[in-house]
């Protein structure tokens, strides 16, 4: 199974934060599965923690290491995501979760989130309890 992961469920899975569902936490902890995360969240909690709006266990350097340590892949924004991004309704302004979505849309993957919204733009969402 490849997924992109959302930042927040990201987040809930390396503090282990019992707000995210069991089985997805198996899902993500196995190792024939491939996670993803997009650098998008890397940047979200980057800026998050600059502006004192995400508190966490650890720094933005620890949180990269802990991308590699989980054997997760970091997807960069490419030109076909930005025109995905593009086309996208405003239905939700995020920046942030607007191009995990167009993401998501270009390469076909599924996102772990808990926001429903993202369905609002036809991503399959992962989020079982």
């Amino acid at each position: 199974m490849r997924v992109l992961i959302d930042t927040q469920a990201f987040i809930w899975f390396v503090e282990n934060d019992r707000q995210l569902p069991g089985k997805i936490k198996e899902e993500l902890e196995n190792s024939e599965n491939t996670i993803i995360i997009s650098i998008a969240s890397l940047w979200e909690m980057t800026i998050k923690m600059s502006l004192n709006k995400l508190e966490v266990g650890c720094g933005i350097e620890e949180m990269v290491e802990k991308v590699y340590r989980n054997g997760f892949e970091i997807l960069p924004i490419l030109p076909n995501h930005i025109i995905k991004l593009s086309t996208l309704r405003f239905i939700h302004r995020d920046p942030f979760d607007r191009i995990i979505i167009s993401q998501g849309l270009s390469e076909d993957l599924p996102i772990v989130t808990s926001d429903r919204i993202f369905e609002d733009y036809g991503i399959r969402r992962k989020w079982e309890k």
